[in-house]
């Protein structure tokens, strides 16, 4: 058995084989172990990122005959929502919000997908990808990793949201049954489901985290395989499914720590992730050395000792396997800080990389880190700092380097305002805002760049809200907070429409109301002259000026003349004109001391009703059904209360003259 290579055993047969390739979903053998190239799928891991060498499908779910049927069309690429990758570099932290379970998973590997998602519908997906074992492999594994959420609404097995997995075989047109199953909540939970505690409705939803499946595929040397994964809701349009998936091929099979460093103390080896349980032994299977995903070796073991792990998935998910590692001392730590940075206004960035599982990450200093101990931290010094990553081995040896420079760049966003916030046009006041000085500097007005303000002042000469941004060479920016500026021009003044009372008897009064403050002058015979509708009451006709000022100081003067009378009148002209010569030609009432008119009605001589109104400025232009009316008589009658509170009638005749 040469270094580098992995031996499964298959099954209880406790036969050894040298496996020359071994694929891994979501296992990944760190980029630092010394690998021995495999005839690995390309892209089959999506560690480019894409979904290259992959077929995406989108489609419906149905039930038809008592049987759950997905119906799927091949796309061409991801669908929005239905195939999504995550970027373990920038969703360190991120998890499902069903299962909080990390969306990438936790072994270290970039790129994982999720296939559906949590909106119903009756949508399915899927995704498969097609490979042919190379002629002389004739010993083949896969392992591949998932996690899955599904709402449980209660309808029937065939009806609930599922995940189906299936491994073709299609040379010889067949199955491999063992690793090809469908996930439902229903019934009895399988092993590994837990109900999570944020559903979001009533309707409980089951999550299984991250958890592993083996495929042997010994024997079939030459022949083309075909990986599919499907999702679907359920059949009722109302409830979700969806999984994550992820592949990774660092093709050496080796197990985390399988390769050590010739200085370590100690070597902690570690299975492939999430299995149902692990039974470790040595090579002979004289003796069993634990019983969990890791083993922890004090000191060492020689290099060559072969290890052997019995992985057992959850019972009828998977297919039963003994996988062996070859210890060697040849194993490779580098320390990688990542690239520069620039952290502005101490915004954070990451820096360094992925992490790899079992390496020991310490940084240098640990000013301004979100976390001093951790692969990918975040870095937001206050000045420009040099951070120096040191990795090593858990055992303690291949103790690397590296460094980063992280640059500290602060833009100053005070904004300071030079004279008012609010004026008038016609004052002597004004609005600067000023900034500090910056390499640019760009004003805005209501979210929209101002032509030409690229200065450190603006001088403000319209309403709006102001902010502007400043920027660095360097590539920093930021905004300044906004400020309101309101500048109004003063409205003219205008005389209102006379006003009549009764004499002593209150009658109130009205200013525009578009003032912040009033003064009616002089105040005599008002109850409250800085009041916007003042109450008059007195014995004589009164000319008032109502000087009216805005919130911002502009001042306008309106002027009013109260016309007093000894009693409630109502008018009504003895004849008038209607001939359109702009005299004379609306028959309407003149009110004196009046507060309401309830009526003014024109009858005919046959007591037919012509006209009626209850605005004194509306009147009878003399025309019937459009018709004009010949030279005669009528009667008007009216009704009004006036300010002395007592309701007037009032009766007579008008001539219409032709």
């Amino acid at each position: 058995m040469t270094n580098g290579e992995t031996i499964t055993k298959k099954n209880k047969g406790f036969y050894l084989y040298t496996i020359q390739v071994l694929v891994s979903i979501l296992f990944i053998s760190p980029a630092y172990f010394i690998a021995h190239g495999q005839n690995c799928p390309a892209n089959i891991d999506f560690e480019k990122g894409n979904f290259t060498g992959w077929d995406c499908y989108i489609g419906s779910v149905a039930a038809t005959g008592g049987q759950n049927v997905i119906s799927l069309s091949s796309i061409g690429g991801p669908a929005t929502d239905q195939h999504t990758m995550y970027d373990a570099l920038n969703l360190s932290n991120a998890t499902d919000p069903y299962g909080g379970f990390p969306v990438t998973c936790p072994n270290g590997s970039r790129y994982s997908i999720r296939l559906g998602n949590d909106q119903g519908g009756g949508q399915a997906e899927g995704i498969s990808y097609t490979f042919t074992i190379p002629a002389n492999k004739n010993f083949y594994s896969l392992i591949y990793h998932y996690a899955v959420v599904f709402q449980e609404p209660g309808h029937l097995e065939h009806e609930q949201p599922r995940m189906e997995i299936e491994i073709m075989n299609l040379t010889d047109n067949n199955i491999i049954s063992c690793a090809s199953f469908t996930f439902i909540a229903y019934g009895n939970i399988l092993p590994g489901f837990f109900q999570s505690p944020n559903p979001g409705t009533s309707t409980p939803v089951w999550c299984k985290d991250w958890s592993a499946a083996s495929i042997n595929l010994d024997g079939n040397a030459g022949k083309t395989i075909r990986l599919s994964f499907k999702t679907a809701d359920c059949t009722f349009r109302r409830h979700f499914g969806y999984a994550y998936i992820d592949v990774n091929t660092e093709c050496s099979g080796e197990f985390t720590g399988a390769a050590y460093c010739r200085d370590d103390t100690a070597v902690s080896v570690v299975a492939p992730y999430g299995y149902q349980s692990y039974t470790w032994y040595n090579n002979t299977f004289t003796r069993v050395m634990g019983n969990q995903q890791t083993i922890r070796l004090s000191p060492p073991p020689p290099p060559g000792t072969a290890l052997a792990v019995v992985v057992v998935p959850y019972d009828g998910f998977g297919c039963l396997d003994t996988l062996y590692a070859n210890m060697i001392d040849t194993l490779k730590v580098t320390a990688n800080a990542g690239a520069d940075g620039l952290s502005c206004n101490q915004n954070p960035v990451p820096i360094g990389t992925i992490p790899k599982p079992g390496i020991i990450y310490q940084w240098s200093p640990a000013t301004g880190l979100s976390n001093p101990n951790i692969a990918n931290p975040f870095a937001k010094p206050d000045v420009t700092t040099q951070y120096i990553l040191t990795t090593r081995s858990p055992g303690g040896g291949c103790l690397t380097s590296d460094t980063v420079l992280v640059k500290a760049s602060v833009i100053g966003n005070a904004m300071e305002l030079l004279g008012k916030n609010a004026f008038c046009t016609d004052s002597e006041d004004s609005a600067v805002l000023r900034v500090q000085q910056t390499d640019s500097i760009q004003w805005f007005r209501d979210g929209k760049a101002i032509a030409g303000a690229t200065k450190r002042e603006y001088r403000v000469v319209q309403s709006g809200s102001y902010n502007a941004m400043l920027f660095k060479k360097d590539g920093c920016f930021i905004s300044t907070a906004s400020q309101t500026i309101l500048i109004e021009e003063p409205k003219p003044g205008i005389r209102y429409k006379d006003q009549f009372a009764v004499i002593n008897f209150p009658v109130t009064l009205n200013a525009r109301p578009f003032g912040e403050t009033f003064v009616w002058s002089p105040p005599l015979y008002l109850n409250d002259p800085a009041s916007v509708s003042p109450v008059f009451k007195g014995a004589a006709e009164q000319q008032y000026s109502i000087i009216i000022t805005t919130e911002v100081g502009c001042v306008t003067v309106d002027t009013q003349l109260v016309k007093t009378v000894k009693s409630v009148e109502i008018y009504v002209p003895s004849a008038f004109t209607p001939n359109n010569d702009g005299l004379n030609d609306l028959l309407k009432p003149i009110l004196r001391g009046v507060k309401e008119l309830h009526y003014f009605r024109i009858y005919n001589r046959w007591g037919q009703l012509l006209f009626e109104t209850k605005n004194d400025r509306q009147g009878w232009n003399g025309l019937l059904g459009g018709a004009l009316q010949s030279s005669q008589v009528f009667v008007w009658v009216a009704e009004a209360l006036g300010l002395d509170g007592v309701i007037h009638h009032r009766k007579g005749t008008c001539t219409l003259i032709r």
